[in-house]
């Protein structure tokens, strides 16, 4: 079985810096099929167009090939959205980096929320990882609750901002390498409120 990669980007599109499209060349480079999307009207967003385009690709997508998703930031509310949808296609892996609070106070993104609820993810995925950054402008730590209570992995960096080309992310070889082996940092894992319990 082969396996393959869907990369969905955020609000703005992922430029040729940011971390998404470096990952994207050098999955190829290694021969990889790679599936980078570029959503209309990437300034102004609407989410039922954006998922309905994700929902077209995905049942493009072969059964047969071994599909990890890798989002960042306003992609990751997508993939949510997607996942409360039943029935979807089921992938090995979704990372999802950086999701935005819905308390950013960013008009363009205000479509995509609130969250559905009662939200499993394993119907979407065999195994789900959240990466999110301790200086995140658009996800402050207490903001960032609602994330970790959804039961799966939460891999929480250091100052890293949004993760993105503003940021200096870029060649962003952890990424590489969680895609590529599914290998995380455990010392970085945090417990789940919920998980706590």
């Amino acid at each position: 079985m082969s396996t393959s990669y869907l990369l969905l980007h955020g609000l703005g599109g992922s430029g040729p810096e940011h971390w998404q499209t470096w990952l994207c060349q050098q999955l190829i480079e290694r021969g990889h099929r790679v599936y980078y999307p570029r959503f209309p009207d990437q300034d102004a967003p609407s989410w039922e167009i954006w998922l309905r385009e994700l929902h077209e690709l995905m049942n493009s997508i072969p059964e047969e090939e071994e599909l990890i998703v890798l989002t960042h930031s306003l992609g990751c509310i997508l993939w949510l959205h997607y996942a409360a949808e039943h029935p979807v296609r089921r992938v090995r892996q979704a990372v999802l980096v950086c999701p935005p609070s819905a308390d950013t106070g960013l008009e363009e993104i205000s479509s995509f929320f609130p969250l559905a609820q009662n939200l499993q993810l394993t119907a979407a995925a065999e195994h789900t990882l959240i990466i999110m950054s301790s200086s995140d402008e658009y996800c402050s730590p207490a903001q960032s609750l609602v994330y970790q209570q959804l039961e799966v992995p939460v891999l929480l960096l250091p100052n890293m901002g949004h993760i993105n080309t503003a940021s200096g992310h870029g060649p962003w070889p952890l990424i590489m390498d969680i895609a590529l082996t599914g290998a995380v940092p455990l010392q970085q894992l945090m417990t789940s409120p919920a998980r706590q319990r």
